[in-house]
């Protein structure tokens, strides 16, 4: 070999060695790596913390979510007192959703959302008796009388905070047998004999399909504004922008309306 062909070979040698390096490294550097090493894959997995009464609606919007963005959306379900108290506490969550203007703002003076809120549905309340209504209850009046059992949201809850507020309206005293922490439990002992009668949301009655629903008034009722916000802390902002977004859409508020929720 002459000295020509040697000086050429060496550096070849160490450039190909070089890049079988790199390809084995994942890239050795920004500069000498192709654009595909460099690209970031997003995150397909989204946390939302919601209220219980959400969960039938917000359960068919995370299909659709999936099927339109690729995003799995996994749910923390629980009454809004218990949430918030979660979040302030370091729980990690992409989205928060509220059945109550209070708790959010809570949340939110904890400088835990990033931006700020928007108020996404109503929802109204109503009375919930056992199918076929057997103890005749057509009032909150009703809800008084000797002998029944009478199961409420706790106060703490926004459902139980609303129940108190609509009691009082219709200037009515109840002396429930428990408070639940939040209103799927009153709905629960609704339904399964446990108790003659309870105040939930409209929605929980739409949904539930074992209950019966006896309006009240809107003299007497509460609407409920629930507010939904990307937190501070999200870890997939793309997803959390996507889901409000859907949320807040079109198709989002038709699935809350066929739930029983109000348009915002």
């Amino acid at each position: 070999m002459s000295m020509w062909s040697c000086l050429v070979s060496k550096p070849l040698a160490a450039l190909v060695a070089f890049y079988v390096l790199a390809a084995l490294t994942g890239c050795a550097s920004r500069s000498y790596c192709p654009n595909e090493c460099t690209q970031q894959v997003a995150p397909t997995n989204l946390t939302v913390f919601a209220a219980a009464s959400l969960q039938p609606a917000f359960d068919l919007i995370a299909g659709k979510v999936k099927s339109q963005y690729e995003i799995t959306t996994t749910f923390n379900y629980a009454g809004t007192q218990t949430l918030t108290s979660q979040l302030t506490q370091g729980a990690q969550a992409d989205v928060f959703a509220s059945a109550d203007v209070a708790h959010m703002t809570t949340a939110q003076n904890a400088g835990l959302i990033a931006g700020s809120s928007q108020v996404f549905v109503h929802n109204r309340l109503e009375i919930a008796v056992e199918k076929s209504n057997p103890k005749g209850i057509h009032s909150l009046a009703d809800l008084a009388r000797p002998g029944l059992t009478i199961v409420l949201a706790d106060p703490s809850v926004p459902a139980g905070k609303y129940a108190q507020q609509a009691l009082a309206k219709a200037g009515v005293t109840v002396h429930p047998a428990s408070l639940e922490p939040q209103v799927t439990g009153v709905l629960s002992k609704v339904a399964f004999g446990e108790a003659d009668a309870g105040i939930v949301y409209v929605s929980d009655i739409v949904t539930s399909g074992k209950v019966s629903g006896i309006a009240i008034p809107d003299s007497q009722n509460v609407i409920a504004d629930y507010p939904i916000a990307m937190l501070s802390g999200a870890q997939n902002k793309t997803g959390a922008d996507a889901f409000v977004k859907y949320v807040l859409s079109s198709q989002g508020q038709a699935i809350l309306v066929g739930a029983g929720f109000e348009r915002a």
